[in-house]
């Protein structure tokens, strides 16, 4: 089973932009609509008269040196650099996209299964 995320956005260049330069690839555009792939996340946006700001965008990366290179891209917009969560054992921190979503950027301190690479 497969799923997409789709969000309403006002600026789907802006979003373009924004999402490859942070490594997602564009997987289908559809004009007023887009979907994005991150490895074994789907999301897209779709334009609309309102903003989607409702949950959360989590992007997980395989270490902390990934997450630490991410960082290093979006620290201008950054409040707080990554840190350990050991509630949930893991490494990341938070930022926001052009339109005010909110993003979360981390990796598992522990072993997880990486099997679904191979469905790329």
């Amino acid at each position: 089973m497969a799923g997409i995320v789709f969000l309403r956005s006002q600026d789907l260049e802006k979003m373009k932009f924004f999402y490859t330069s942070i490594g997602s690839k564009i997987w289908i555009d559809q004009g007023d609509c887009i979907i994005f792939k991150h490895d074994n996340f789907l999301f897209g946006f779709c334009e609309g008269d309102k903003i989607s700001k409702d949950g959360l965008l989590t992007f997980f990366y395989k270490n902390k040196q990934d997450v630490d290179d991410i960082y290093q891209r979006l620290q201008q917009q950054t409040a707080a650099k990554p840190t350990e969560n050991t509630e949930y054992n893991i490494y990341n921190f938070f930022t926001t996209d052009p339109e005010g979503r909110k993003l979360e950027f981390q990796t598992f301190l522990h072993e997880i299964d990486f099997s679904w690479e191979n469905y790329r």
